[in-house]
């Protein structure tokens, strides 16, 4: 970790807790800044903030007193899930307080370079693909962010020969300055999240964060088959590394004739790759791309391809009951996810869907839905998605309590050769505190039957 001094007895204000929230605290505090930290939940029921309260940093909970930004803060740390619309960011701002998450900081003392993922959709299947690459080509790398130990934890043990593999949302992009990774990727971009970004532009432009301090001795990997990620790599200074599944292209990562390559040199064939999905051959294709140009030899690539079947929640396979495939897919949050989810099979599907109502409606996935034989809905949306299913010609709808409850429901609906599959095409936030833990009531439900 960098030894810098640009906080040193600075007053700096950490706002919400959660691992990042911790994270930054501590460092900061380590880094001989005048933390405060304030977080919404009150000081009983929080034992982040009791952690902190015992290494000698101020903590106020219970709420978020604007009144707090008349002490003099000269920096904010904000939690990515706080919204700029808060009334404590609004009043930063109106203050000339700068306001950063905590990638920035972990950035700012890193000695290790950063390989960046964002995208709408496959964020985590390739992160985890490009450090499990790295790490089979010797490369040392460190998993950091959504997926891993908060980043400015992981900093503090990197060094120079280590790259820190690292997936990052748009909320926490919206948040940096300096923040400028050696190998960006973007997988995809649709619209998501609007309920905090209001707007497709500024969720696109959140987006474009990764690449805005790059320069042409970085790279940009990004989706050579769509318009909007190839609009945002043109206002990039970075050297541009295309990817495609379906076309050949004259530098980058693609398919031709049933191969892998990369830069005109075949990796690997694609029949050889273990993970299902043609959707998946984005985060193939770029991960690929990110290894190769950190140095990874093809055999290291070859076989980390031709075992890895997929990361926990996203086209999980759980197991099998009564001739029965049982798929955990919770992490698809929005329709594309489930679209792509449920292209992934041939056989019948039975389709558990449903969780919070973020205004949208779904007919966007009615052509997909024609591949399902019935359905399972639960939380906010099912009526919603239960209309559109209609539409689909889907005769089989229940509709159920929970996760818990769709199981059973739909193992009863099912018949030997079908798929069971969880892809709810929401958040979770309705009736479950992240989609990990719908994930895992999905997984116990599935083994209860047995």
């Amino acid at each position: 970790m960098k030894e810098i001094n640009r906080y040193r007895h600075k007053k700096i204000l950490v706002l919400g807790l959660a691992k990042s929230g911790v994270g930054a605290a501590s460092l900061l505090h380590k880094l001989g800044a005048f933390v405060t930290v304030n977080d919404f939940k009150p000081l009983a029921e929080n034992p982040e903030a009791q952690g902190l309260l015992e290494q000698g940093i101020t903590v106020i909970c219970g709420g978020h007193p604007t009144e707090l930004l008349e002490e003099g803060f000269e920096l904010i740390v904000k939690n990515p899930g706080i919204p700029y619309h808060n009334p404590m960011i609004k009043g930063a701002e109106e203050k000339g307080i700068p306001v950063i998450t905590e990638v920035e900081l972990a950035y700012q003392v890193s000695e290790a370079p950063f390989i960046a993922i964002t995208g709408t959709n496959g964020k985590t299947t390739t992160t985890t693909l490009a450090f499990e690459m790295l790490q089979a080509g010797s490369k040392k790398p460190l998993i950091a962010g959504n997926i891993g130990t908060v980043a400015s934890e992981v900093v503090q043990e990197a060094a120079e020969e280590n790259n820190i593999v690292i997936e990052l949302s748009s909320f926490q992009l919206m948040g940096i300055q300096e923040f400028r990774p050696r190998i960006a990727i973007l997988t995809n971009l649709y619209d998501a999240h609007l309920d905090y970004h209001g707007t497709r532009e500024e969720y696109h432009a959140a987006k474009a964060n990764i690449t805005m301090n790059q320069t042409s001795n970085d790279y940009f990997i990004v989706n050579a088959d769509q318009p909007e990620v190839m609009e945002v790599a043109a206002g990039s200074k970075a050297k541009i590394i295309p990817f495609s599944p379906t076309k050949e292209l004259s530098e980058g990562a693609y398919v031709k004739d049933g191969w892998i390559y990369f830069n005109g040199e075949k990796v690997m064939e694609r029949k050889d790759v273990a993970l299902p999905g043609s959707h998946n051959l984005e985060n193939i294709l770029s991960s690929v791309a990110a290894a190769k140009l950190t140095g990874v030899e093809n055999q290291a690539i070859i076989s980390v391809l031709g075992t890895f079947a997929g990361v926990k929640h996203r086209l999980q396979y759980v197991g099998e009951y009564q001739s029965r495939k049982f798929y955990n897919d919770s992490k698809a949050t929005n329709i594309l996810a489930t679209k792509n989810a449920l292209s992934a099979f041939s056989d019948p599907i039975i389709l558990l869907a449903g969780g919070l109502d973020r205004g949208n409606s779904f007919d966007e996935l009615i052509p997909s839905l024609k591949r399902v034989k019935a359905l399972v809905t639960f939380g906010q949306t099912a009526e919603k998605i239960g209309k559109a299913a209609l539409e689909a010609g889907i005769k089989t709808i229940e509709c159920v309590d929970n996760v818990e409850k769709a199981v059973p429901s739909a193992l009863k609906l099912s018949e030997p050769g079908d798929i069971i599959l969880l892809s709810p095409a929401c958040a979770s936030w309705d009736q479950y505190k992240t989609f990990e833990v719908r994930g895992d009531m999905f997984i116990d439900a599935v083994h209860k039957l047995k």
